[in-house]
Formats: C-alpha cells, sequence, structure tokens
C-alpha cells in the first residue's frame, strides 16, 4: 500500500506546502507502472466518500495528478518558494477524490459568504496550581512562580529533586484552551493537554511505589526509570484502570465526556489493570477500556497520531469529523454544532499545527467541500 511518507506528501501538496524534493517523490512514485495499481487502491480506499468514483476513469485520474504536480513545481519556481516546514502544518480534508473528481466544481461554485462573529482564541499554555492547603495559583504563560519546591515560568512546573517522609499532594489543572508541563520530584515528565487534571504528590517516599491520579484528561507521561528510586514502581490511576510502569513513555487519555480510556504504549513497559483484568502492553500497542461495556481491547496503532499534541501538533488519520471538532474543542474553548448531520461521520485525515487560527482551518474543510458553509458566533461554530 502506499507509505506513510507518499500520504503526507500528498496532504502537503494539496494546501500547497509541498518543497520541490517533496513533489520530486511524489511525481517518481506516481508514475512508476508497479505502482499504478497502489494509486487506484490508494484512492478508492483512503479518500472515497460517494464521490462516484467508480465512474471515474483511473488512468486518467493518474496523468491528471502527475499534470498538477508539475504545474504546481512551475508555480513554486517562479514564486521562489521551497517550503521545508514540517508536514503537520495544516488541518486538511484531504479527499484526492473530492479535488480531483470536483475541481471544475470547486472553481466555478459560488462561495458562501461565513457568518463570522469570532472571538475563538488559540490555545495557549496555562493552568491552575492548587497547593496543599487548597489555595490556588494561576499558572501563564510570561509569568514567574516559585516557592521553596516548586517554579514555574508560565510554561513549566518544576518541582525539586528529593524525597519526603510523608505524601502531600498537589494537583494541576488544565482548563479549556490550555496545556503546560510538569516535572515531578522524582524526574517523571508530564504533558498535560487541555481540559486534564492531574494529582500528584510534592515529593515521594523513598522505596515505595509512586503514585499519580489522572483524575481525567489527557497526559503523556515519561518516567524517571524505578532503578533510580530503590526499585520504586511508577503508578498512575485513573477510575477503575490503574497503569504499573517500570519505565517507560506512554499516553493516557481519558476524558469525562468520553466512555473510553485510551493508553498507548511508546517504549518500555506497562501492565494496565482494569477491574482485576491485567494486560500488559508492547511498545505501539494501545488498550482501550470501554465503561460502558467493561471491555478490554488490544490493537496496535500508528503512535505518532496518539502523541503529536504534544509537540504541537494534532494529526488525524482517517478520523470522523465529529471527533476531529471534539479535539479542536478543547484546545479552542469553543462549541461545534452540526447543523448538517451527515458531516459527522465524513472521514479523512490530515495534520493541525496548534497555532493556527480557527478560520484557516474552516476556510481549508470548506475549500475541499467536506462542508458547504460555516458560520462562527462568537465561540460557537455552526457547519452547515
Amino acid at each position: 500500500m502506499a507509505s506513510k511518507q507518499i500520504e503526507k506528501i500528498i496532504a502537503k501538496y494539496l494546501i500547497d506546502q509541498a518543497s520541490f524534493e517533496e513533489l520530486d517523490d511524489l511525481e517518481l512514485w506516481a508514475t512508476k507502472p508497479e505502482n499504478e495499481q497502489e494509486f487506484i487502491n490508494y484512492v478508492k480506499v483512503n479518500y472515497t466518500i460517494d464521490y462516484n468514483l467508480k465512474k471515474t476513469d483511473t488512468f486518467k485520474t493518474k496523468r491528471l495528478i502527475t499534470n498538477l504536480i508539475q504545474e504546481e513545481k512551475r508555480r513554486l519556481k517562479q514564486r521562489r518558494i521551497l517550503n521545508y516546514t514540517k508536514y503537520a502544518a495544516v488541518l486538511v480534508g484531504i479527499l484526492v477524490s473530492v479535488y480531483l473528481f470536483n475541481q471544475n466544481k470547486l472553481n466555478n461554485s459560488i462561495e458562501n459568504t461565513p457568518i463570522i462573529v469570532n472571538t475563538i482564541q488559540t490555545g495557549t499554555d496555562k493552568a491552575t496550581l492548587t497547593l496543599e492547603d487548597g489555595s490556588q495559583v494561576a499558572l501563564e504563560k510570561g509569568d514567574l512562580y516559585e516557592t521553596q519546591n516548586v517554579k514555574s515560568n508560565g510554561e513549566e512546573l518544576v518541582y525539586e529533586a528529593g524525597s519526603s517522609k510523608e505524601i502531600v499532594y498537589n494537583y494541576l489543572t488544565i482548563p479549556r484552551g490550555g496545556q503546560f508541563f510538569v516535572k515531578l520530584s522524582d524526574g517523571t515528565k508530564v504533558w498535560l493537554n487541555s481540559e486534564s487534571q492531574l494529582k500528584y504528590p510534592v515529593a515521594f517516599i523513598d522505596g515505595v511505589d509512586r503514585e499519580v491520579e489522572l483524575v481525567y484528561g489527557e497526559a503523556y507521561f515519561d518516567v524517571s526509570p524505578s532503578k533510580k528510586h530503590k526499585g520504586a514502581k511508577f503508578k498512575v490511576f485513573n477510575q477503575s484502570q490503574e497503569i504499573e510502569v517500570l519505565g517507560t513513555q506512554f499516553n493516557l487519555k481519558a476524558y469525562k465526556d468520553e466512555s473510553n480510556i485510551y493508553t498507548t504504549l511508546v517504549e518500555g513497559k506497562v501492565a494496565v489493570n482494569f477491574e482485576n483484568r491485567i494486560q500488559k502492553l508492547l511498545p505501539y500497542e494501545q488498550s482501550n477500556v470501554n465503561l460502558k461495556t467493561n471491555d478490554l481491547v488490544i490493537t496496535e496503532v500508528d503512535v505518532y497520531n496518539e502523541i503529536s499534541w504534544k509537540d504541537g501538533v494534532f494529526s488525524f488519520e482517517r478520523k470522523p469529523l465529529k471527533e476531529i471538532m471534539k479535539v479542536l474543542s478543547r484546545w479552542y474553548d469553543m462549541d461545534v454544532v452540526f447543523e448538517n448531520k451527515s458531516l459527522e461521520e465524513v472521514k479523512f485525515f490530515g495534520v493541525l499545527d496548534k497555532q493556527q487560527n480557527i478560520e484557516e482551518i474552516l476556510k481549508t474543510i470548506k475549500k475541499f467541500k467536506i462542508i458547504e458553509s460555516y458560520e462562527i458566533k462568537n465561540k460557537v461554530i455552526i457547519l452547515k
């Protein structure tokens, strides 16, 4: 099947983000005879959403994409633009069938002017720290905070290395439209996504299991190994699930408004314990706990899609628009209404730079006819 790299290059090409080198690679791949069937399958399997693909001449389509690549290369040369940016630049409704077979409709259609009253802001570093006495401290980008055992520059929270004879807890709460990084006293690093809360000790007790709780939300853990802490294991609790760690990196997603808990192992070892059922995960495996049915399922996943958020990118692969908008609503602190309910299940893949303006994303989706139009009313987006 078409490689991940080719998929990414096609995505970049459709949104004018591909470099000369990437266009060369795409052209070389698309014109090789041995890739003809691969190309046909790639279009049919990945990007068809009932656009009469079966009636299309695939050979002509292949020639068309080659011509379009050549045109794009000439345009780049004329403008002297070499784009080397990271591929995860824009959320796209990357539907090749839509683009290739409906280009005339895109060019000739009358644009629907969206209604825009926009107060939606891009997310940023911010959190609320709740201390052991119940007092709260607002942490925001650019603000400094420091006490005897913890300091923050507004983008991260770092606890002093050391141990304690008793456990005292702090909470770090990330609102919608926020993100934050915390380094625990044992050296464990935790990235927290929007709308999340972590409960953890200010300092751990030497030789005793290190325990934290993801109360809700999503977090990426880079755990300090047990051998550095007299063999003390690291455990993460969430609702009825317990994760036992032996020095590893993993992602845990457990939002309040979702009935599934996802644990994705990047490297190392973890054991997921759900209602006394213990399941060990291998790297690139994900456990999915369904809280409604009490089922626990293990699958292999593309790890990058699960953890890219911590590096400033949202990566979506064949995700329904409804699911994508739920992710975006947390980061942009907004609500989304589907006026056209059939749009909720439209699947595509694409990537989003988390610093993008929400209007740029909506314009891209509209450009590829995934939606007909949209409205922004203060902090509510209506998709039509």
